[in-house]
């Protein structure tokens, strides 16, 4: 679908825009790109407080719109020096990937241009390629691109994301706040490209890898409902290496505000998701297949897919007549010779000279390859460049000289090193007279590599026909790269050790010809089956799938900077304001008011939990009031609350989740089930052997529950814990009278039938039958035992409980609940409390007496 926005620059690009004025030939200029001199401050463009999403649509077929660093295009000068020549780049994923959309999808990609266009050009540069391709560029200034990418994205992501640390600033490099400046400006100038041609109600928006991290708080912040996918090309690295980079948390909330966050493996999600365990309090939810993260009530869909090759292209590779004559040069070059080939590009995570130290071992572990088996080893040139790539390189070009000397004769030269760019017909032919590929990178994104190569020795066409004998694909690959868990078949190997690595080749090479074949059909049925178009049309389903609620929620942008996030609440969820509670508060004459503890009246980070005063006054002024009853419904212990609020002599308690009850100053009611406790003596043993093998657990023991807490523990070893704990207690008291609860950080044994809901509707019940059934009932929790106090005074609005109240249900925060309404945070709930205790000390609404019910009606009126 084209926005309004995205066709005025269709009319800009064919110079047909007669609302500009201006008649006459000349087409007119699509504005480029603005650079800011100086330092830009993160996030702060003109639209920042922009959050709304109510563009108009003008048509309604479906569009995507691809961002991505570089555009899929090919830039060349024209000889003459006059304007430029484009043409699609073939071998790009991003152009690939079109063969997953759907036929009538449009396609709208922007990113860079891999040329140096001088600003006087950029213009007509930006036409051309809108008008012919499709694509919006993004011209960066040079102060920016170095910063940027040669920066930020190679020198700080790249290695970190390669699991290198800076431990100096020789090794790994040291933070710089302006790189990481640069990289936030860049990241704004592409969201603002997007933003020229985007219709946010109708287009999904797909924006790939490292380059682009923080594009989705752009974006979002201009649109709350878009439909954003994310997908990163490069490995995830574990917390512990994440968090050593200084803008973790930025990078981890940019990325939630995508719709989908996509990997190449469960490794890689894994360790994201545990970056948001750790960092942001985050746990994640599997629900039919779908991994899921809730973040303030949007729900961010986690994919797991590796990218695939392009069967098409490859074949039609395969079948170009001059592949057949390149194929038998190198057959006649290899001849009585066992080809072990190698394809990277040059950089320091390849591993190259680790794969060249272990088939050196394997000549001399296993002298009979020695004369036979030659190592054709094809680098790429670097993308980067710094010192630890050129040493590389001279590391790899010893290590060559070392073998060929050592073990190489006047007919034989065991190593052929091919240090330029090789065409990938070139490559084709490589593959198929190669007996074996070996992958030794210690750490690598992808890799297809493998796939390639299964490809063509699979054949294609007469061109390059292959025999059934000749179908046949022996892999070594390192467990390390993001293909490995893809191929079964392959021998996989630790790239570090030598010796495991020239065993695995020899392996490679002498294995049954049979079993080779069918390990060979077994990659083959997967990669063909699991190509580029698989993986597109995979994630654009999930992503449709994650987006489908997008437009039946209500919507709010709140945070600032990178604490950005758009929260997304049912249409009836909404904030419990003052004046409306106070009106109604003003006009009942039976009022109940229930208020969990920790988390609504004190906050959940606070170490001393002991009420203020403020909170004791508060309470004192809203119990004395004598068409209140105002009671504390808490899960701790009867003892405790009973300490903490003495001051307050009306004031009912409701203790371990209503076990125990109290109206002011009466004694203490037991509402649970009285019976055996014997399960007491079941439960504690082995919550004891957890809190032994779980550092930073320990165990509260009530009088009607005992509580396992595990919040000072590591967090993905407590959740793990408590998963088991709460299992083994499932069986142990499997016949007992009891229930087995997780909650947040802690798993919990207490008497069955015993919940808030029901002390809830107890406490209903009894002012009922005190004289007059409640009118206006406010409800105040923060937790999932708080859902149950919500859901009980709904279920007794059938039951006479209540006489035409008015009911404000709320939660603490801005999430999903069964209440209609929330407060952000305690201090909000103090502050509503303290307006409702205003209201009983007008002397208009004193405390009425029974006689008074006509003065009263009199007074309302």
């Amino acid at each position: 679908m084209m926005s309004r926005s995205y066709t005025n620059l269709l009319d800009l690009a064919s110079g047909n825009f007669p609302a500009l004025g201006g008649g006459g030939g000349r087409a007119k200029r699509l504005p480029r790109v603005m650079t800011v001199p100086g330092i830009v401050s993160e996030l702060d463009d003109d639209q920042a407080n922009s959050v709304s999403s109510d563009v108009p649509s003008s048509l309604s077929q479906d569009r995507i719109i691809i961002v991505a660093n570089q555009l899929p295009i090919k830039a060349k000068r024209r000889p003459d020096g006059r304007g430029w020549s484009f043409a699609w780049d073939e071998e790009s994923l991003l152009l690939q990937l079109k063969d997953g959309l759907p036929e009538d999808m449009e396609v709208i990609y922007v990113g860079s241009l891999i040329a140096d266009v001088e600003p006087g050009e950029q213009d007509d540069v930006s036409q051309a390629l809108l008008e012919r391709f499709k694509c919006v560029p993004a011209f960066l200034p040079a102060e920016i691109v170095a910063k940027f990418y040669h920066g930020f994205c190679k020198q700080q992501l790249w290695p970190l994301f390669h699991y290198m640390l800076p431990f100096s600033a020789d090794h790994g490099g040291r933070f710089d706040r302006s790189q990481w400046q640069a990289y936030v400006a860049a990241n704004n100038i592409f969201s603002q490209k997007v933003i020229e041609v985007i219709n946010p109600e109708d287009d999904y928006v797909w924006v790939h890898d490292y380059h682009l991290m923080v594009v989705p708080t752009f974006l979002r912040r201009r649109f709350n409902r878009l439909r954003m996918g994310f997908f990163l090309h490069s490995p995830f690295p574990s917390s512990e290496i994440y968090r050593t980079l200084p803008v973790r948390e930025e990078i981890l909330k940019a990325l939630l505000n995508a719709d989908l966050v996509g990997f190449h493996t469960f490794d890689y999600a894994r360790h994201f998701l545990s970056c948001c365990s750790r960092m942001l309090g985050l746990e994640y939810q599997s629900k039919r297949g779908y991994i899921g993260l809730e973040y303030f009530g949007r729900t961010v869909g986690i994919k797991i897919m590796p990218v695939g090759v392009h069967m098409g292209q490859l074949e039609s590779v395969l079948r170009q007549p001059d592949l057949e004559w390149r194929v038998a040069e190198l057959r006649r070059e290899f001849a009585g010779k066992t080809v072990v080939l190698g394809v990277d590009d040059m950089d320091i995570f390849k591993g190259i000279n680790l794969k060249l130290l272990a088939f050196e071992q394997m000549l001399a572990a296993h002298p009979g390859w020695k004369g036979r088996a030659v190592m054709v080893q094809i680098a790429n040139p670097p993308r980067g460049r710094g010192r630890d790539v050129d040493d590389i390189q001279a590391e790899i070009r010893e290590s060559c000289r070392r073998i060929n000397g050592a073990h190489g004769s006047e007919n034989y030269t065991p190593v052929v090193y091919i240090d330029r760019a090789v065409a990938f017909g070139d490559k084709a032919a490589y593959y198929t007279v190669a007996e074996c590929v070996v992958v030794t990178a210690v750490r690598d994104g992808m890799n297809l590599t493998p796939y390639e190569y299964v490809v063509a020795r699979q054949g294609g066409g007469e061109a390059a026909a292959v025999t059934e004998a000749e179908k046949k694909s022996m892999l070594v690959v390192s467990e390390f790269i993001g293909c490995s868990p893809s191929l079964s078949g392959a021998i996989r190997v630790n790239p570090w050790n030598i010796e495991a690595t020239a065993e695995a080749m020899h392996e490679a090479l002498a294995m049954d010809e049979g079993e080779k074949r069918l390990r060979h059909e077994k990659h083959f049925r997967y990669v063909s089956t699991h190509d580029v178009g698989y993986w597109s049309k995979s994630f654009l389903q999930d992503l449709e799938r994650c987006c489908k609620d997008h437009f039946r929620r209500t919507c709010w942008g709140i945070g600032l900077g990178f604490g950005f996030r758009v929260v997304a609440l049912d249409p009836n969820f909404r904030k419990l304001h003052v004046d409306v509670i106070v009106s109604a508060y003003e006009r009942a004459r039976s009022r109940v008011i229930l208020l969990d503890y920790d988390g609504t009246l004190v906050p959940k980070t606070s170490i001393n939990k002991t009420p203020g005063k403020e909170v004791i006054a508060i309470i004192n002024a809203l119990s004395r009031d004598d068409r209140n009853a105002v009671f504390i419904v808490s899960g701790r212990a009867r003892a405790s609350l009973a300490t903490w609020f003495s001051p307050c002599e009306r004031l009912g308690l409701a203790a371990e989740h209503g076990f125990f009850i109290r109206w002011g100053r009466e004694e203490w009611e037991v509402c649970g089930p009285a019976g055996d406790t014997g399960w007491f003596q079941m439960a504690e043993p082995v919550m004891k052997l957890y809190t032994e093998s779980t550092d930073g657990s320990w165990i509260e023991r009530k009088e009607s529950a005992v509580v396992w807490h595990h919040q000072d523990a590591d967090p993905g070893f407590g959740s793990s814990q408590a998963k088991e704990l709460l299992d083994h207690l499932e069986s142990v008291l499997a016949n007992e009278p009891v229930a087995v609860k997780s909650g947040q950080f802690i798993v919990e044994v207490k008497h069955q039938g015993v919940s808030k809901g029901l002390v809830a509707e107890k406490i209903l019940q009894g002012v009922k039958e005190k004289g007059r059934a409640a009118d206006f009932v406010m409800c105040i929790g923060d937790d999932r035992s708080d859902e149950d106090m919500f859901e009980g005074i709904g279920a007794t609005t059938g039951k006479g409980l209540l006489l035409g109240a008015s009911v404000f249900a709320c939660t603490v925060g801005q999430k999903p609940s069964k209440a209609k309404y929330y407060l952000d945070d305690t201090h909000e709930v103090l502050s509503t409390l303290r307006a409702l205790a205003d209201a009983s000390h007008s002397p208009l609404f004193s405390s009425p007496s029974p006689s008074d019910d006509d003065d009263d009606d009199d007074d309302d009126a």
